[in-house]
Formats: C-alpha cells, sequence, structure tokens
C-alpha cells in the first residue's frame, strides 16, 4: 500500500517553509524560502512511491506550534514526529533534543552526549540529515570557535532562529 504524505507551506510573517507529515506524524520541516522542489526530493529519497497530498487542515496543529514558536511563546514542541533515520542519527537527533531553549552547544558536546567523542564528523552529518527543522533543534549547534556552522536552512535562518529563543529565554508555553 502506498503511504500518504500531507504537506503545507507555512506562511508567516517573514516565514515560508514547506512541512509534511505522515499519519504518525510531523516527518519533514523544509527550509526557509526553498521551493516545493526540496520536499519532493526529500520524499523520492525517504518514502519512494509516496502520494504528496497538500492538506492544510492536517497540518493545522504543525504549523500552530510552529507559529507560536516564531512569536516567542512556544519552547518545545507537543507534536508527533515520525523519524525516519539509523540508530546512530537517531542518538544524535535525541541528543539535539536534549539541548536547552535558548542555548547552544557544539558538535563535539554532542558527540559527548552520545559517548561517541571521535565522532564528531558523523555527528556533522547525522545533524544535516535531520528531517524536521526546529522540532529536533539542531540550529543550537555551533562550531568550536563558537561561530554559527552548516544548517541545511542555511545560516541566515539559524541566525533568525536563535535570535528568537535568545529574546524569549521565558516564554510562558
Amino acid at each position: 500500500m502506498k503511504s500518504k504524505l500531507f504537506w503545507t507551506q507555512l506562511v508567516y510573517e517573514n516565514w515560508k517553509l514547506y512541512m509534511a507529515a505522515t499519519s504518525k506524524g510531523l516527518c519533514y520541516v523544509g527550509s526557509q524560502d526553498k521551493p516545493f522542489e526540496e520536499l519532493e526530493v526529500w520524499v523520492n529519497k525517504h518514502y519512494p512511491g509516496s502520494s504528496l497530498i497538500q492538506d492544510d487542515k492536517v497540518m493545522e496543529p504543525y504549523v500552530a506550534e510552529f507559529i507560536e514558536f516564531f512569536q516567542g511563546v512556544r519552547n518545545s514542541f507537543t507534536i508527533s514526529q515520525e523519524l525516519k533515520g539509523t540508530d546512530f542519527q537517531t542518538a544524535v537527533w535525541n541528543a539535539l533534543c536534549k539541548i536547552p531553549y535558548g542555548e547552544t552547544w557544539t558538535y563535539s558536546d554532542i558527540a559527548n552526549a552520545i559517548q561517541r567523542p571521535s565522532a564528531v564528523r558523523a555527528v556533522g552529518s547525522a545533524i544535516g540529515a535531520n528531517p524536521v527543522l526546529l522540532t529536533v533543534p539542531c540550529h543550537r549547534v555551533i562550531g568550536k570557535n563558537g561561530k554559527l556552522t552548516g544548517f541545511r536552512g542555511g545560516l541566515v535562518m539559524k541566525e533568525q532562529l536563535l535570535k528568537i529563543e535568545k529574546e524569549n529565554r521565558n516564554p510562558s508555553c
């Protein structure tokens, strides 16, 4: 049976990004201002043969939490997710979720958190494969020297996300 992925484009203030979910939860969050093709390529790779169905109603709960995050009133997500990755990627993504809102860790911090201190490059690759920007907060990872480094959504998006968190460290939600 062919699986169905539901999608929408979140448009809020200067934010524009595509999102997709399976019946189990959010599975993809696109990069800021990237075309629909970014989503299609990802779906073809990770859910081959699936159909993409635009359904703003199904995607409403996901969009709502993202907008609350952008408004600075949400510091964590409660929406369900379906993440497909290797055991190593899953370990890295779980470690990312332990980075407190408004704080940053280095790639080495993540490698140490998963008890693989020599796997810093592999950690970087796993972070780059994170399919759900924001809900798995890879934007909170910076270089050892304190500089912003690679981010699938681009460094401008990463900078904007960190700014939201810095300005709203004590959200009400």
